[in-house]
């Protein structure tokens, strides 16, 4: 039969069972897709406010429950409900949290292999394991001691860990003093303590006195003696240890005052890029150098900028001395040294400078004639150019020697001696930013000068010895750093893995800093930085990350009485306020430096010092 417009339904009752299939259908859909987006709400953790259509007066709201763990939603927290506004309260974390390291657990270690201690790198929680909780603080707690006394002493209720106290007494990294940790400045290699160690470097090292040398790495740091050390000599290190069940090492460093991340040279790259460090040491730090092909030290190669330096004390060096002493032979510590100066010739690397129980070695400023004699079937070989030897996030290690192609060669210069180097543009690091150019980092820092100055007239305690430890959590060229430099603090700029990566210009101009991604937690305990800076980090990475896990991960690293300055849209502004209240923060809200401007804003947060319930 044809179509016709005389043949439609009646639109009055008794349209029949054709009439009635159209809104059942529809409501069948509707109720589905509600349904469904339930679900997705009660799984990822999102709020959701139901509104009671019966109040006349007022609108009632009820806030949907913020779960500690998608296992744990029975120690879920339920919102205090108000009239005119929804309210988020996360609950506390268990007691045992209060050194929580979501990525370098080590209670998540059982499900990783043995090999090469992979199982002490990054190994972050999927989502529904994450901890929806705030991370208390050790009974006892109070505030830092205050740089640069704190160099030297700590709370013990701070950072309540006697291992090493009780297991290194005799080499004197720390001992327990009253309600005090002291730290003597001892270490395995420095009997004399790490004043008259580091001199005797400064000795083999000329460029460690003259601002040649700025920024270095320590292996296996300890507890950060020789890079709080180095610290008066004008030169800011990045020390790295692994996440362990009792040394606490990482932890002791920065509440002392000193950088330090947690980390460990094994199967994947440091968050560093290529080229970036005048000088890496290790004292004793048991790294395998010669192991596997010497892969460890093609990752101290990859990171060293050309000219830089390589510090190793203890075995083998010395071995005709000290081999006594390292449950082990003459010969067997001889030939350990053999194959590592072997090993170091092959990857271009110069024996510098030897006396007593330290050995330098230098890798070269051009090095053209050795690095033209690798290839990519050489021992050692030389990288082919499939990798970015700048890409260092979840980056595996390779057995290769990175060396600059002959284009960079040409290009090559010494870096100007630091605070010079604080304006230096190296084009090809600046290039790989969109729009990056001399210009654009002179005006960065124009900008940045102008935002801290705005910053310390609303945060006083910004530029005294109330603000120690800082992070700028997603910089450019590191203008904010730069511009707080003459202030007694030291700064972690951390760059997206996901945008475009500018490290290596914070690394030219003699700042420090990691590559990370926000979407994880930081390489880092709890409780050690007294303010973070965040310029365009929720507009940056809303799209990825869910903005009430950033923001928690940012209050377990931020120091009770710590502050947050959060630079961004007004409309994350909002959420965050929201959010930062049930992590119990106060904010307040503020202009940038420059008022005119409508689409950025300033939310600076206060941490208070909380008391955590008793297990």
């Amino acid at each position: 039969m044809k179509y016709s417009k005389e043949a439609k339904p009646e639109r009055a009752g008794g349209g029949g069972a054709g009439a009635r299939a159209v809104p059942v259908a529809l409501m069948f859909l509707f109720l589905c897709g509600f349904s469904f987006y339930l679900g997705g709400v009660y799984s990822t953790g999102r709020t959701f406010t139901f509104f009671d259509a019966a109040a006349t007066t007022a609108t009632t709201t009820r806030t949907l429950r913020i779960p500690l763990s998608t296992k744990q939603e029975e120690e879920s927290a339920v919102a205090n409900s108000s009239d005119d506004e929804e309210q988020l309260e996360f609950p506390e974390c268990p007691a045992d949290y209060q050194d929580y390291t979501p990525c370098t657990d080590p209670k998540r270690w059982r499900r990783y292999g043995n090999y090469r201690l992979s199982f002490m790198e990054r190994h972050c929680p999927p989502p529904p394991e994450r901890a929806v909780c705030l991370v208390p603080p050790p009974a006892g707690y109070k505030p830092p001691i205050r740089w640069p006394k704190s160099k030297d002493q700590c709370w013990y209720r701070n950072v309540p860990y006697d291992w090493i106290n009780s297991q290194k007494s005799n080499q004197h990294w720390l001992r327990k003093d009253g309600d005090r940790f002291a730290f003597p400045g001892g270490g395995t290699m420095f009997p004399n303590g790490v004043g008259a160690y580091a001199d005797l470097m400064a000795d083999l090292v000329p460029g460690m006195k003259d601002g040649t040398v700025r920024t270095a790495l320590d292996t296996g740091c300890g507890v950060a003696s020789w890079g709080g050390d180095l610290l008066a000599r004008g030169i800011l290190t990045v020390s790295l240890a692994p996440r362990d069940n009792h040394e606490a090492q990482v932890q002791f460093a920065l509440e002392r005052g000193i950088p330090a991340i947690l980390g460990i040279i094994s199967t994947q790259r440091l968050p560093i890029p290529a080229g970036s460090m005048d000088m890496a040491h290790c004292s004793r730090c048991l790294i395998p150098w010669t192991e596997f092909g010497g892969l460890y030290l093609m990752e101290i190669q990859r990171v060293l900028r050309p000219g830089g330096f390589w510090v190793l004390s203890g075995p083998p060096i010395n071995y005709e001395n000290r081999w006594h002493g390292w449950n082990t032979t003459v010969e067997a510590q001889k030939a350990d040294f053999d194959r590592l100066k072997k090993m170091l010739a092959g990857m271009c690397f110069r024996l510098y400078a030897k006396k007593g129980d330290i050995a330098v070695w230098q890798k070269p400023l051009d090095g053209a004639a050795c690095y033209d004699k690798l290839t990519p079937v050489t021992s050692p070989a030389k990288c082919d150019d499939s990798v970015d030897p700048d890409a260092a996030w979840y980056v595996p290690m390779r057995s290769c020697v990175t060396a600059p192609s002959a284009k960079s060669r040409k290009q090559q210069q010494p870096l100007p001696k630091w605070p010079q180097r604080l304006g230096y543009v190296a084009q090809d690091r600046v290039s790989a930013v969109p729009g990056g150019s001399a210009s654009a980092m002179k005006h960065d820092d124009g900008k940045w000068k102008a935002a801290a100055k705005h910053y310390k007239a609303l945060l006083p305690a910004l530029g005294s010895d109330k603000v120690r430890n800082v992070m700028d959590m997603n910089t450019v060229y590191g203008g904010f750093a730069a511009s707080l430099v003459k202030d007694p603090v030291w700064v972690m700029n951390v760059v997206s893995s996901y945008g475009p990566n500018s490290l290596g210009v914070v690394y030219d101009r003699g700042l420090i800093g990691t590559n990370h991604d926000w979407c994880e937690a930081f390489s880092t305990y709890p409780r050690t930085y007294d303010l973070l800076h965040a310029d365009g980090l929720f507009t940056a990475e809303s799209h990825r990350c869910e903005m009430k896990f950033v923001l928690l991960e940012m209050d377990r690293i931020l120091r009770p009485t710590g502050h947050a300055i959060i630079r961004d849209n007004p409309y994350f502004l909002d959420s965050v306020a929201a959010i930062a209240k049930g992590m119990r923060w106060t904010c307040d809200r503020h202009d940038t430096e420059n008022k005119e401007n409508e689409k950025e804003k300033l939310l600076i947060c206060h941490k208070k010092i909380w008391s955590a319930k008793k297990a």
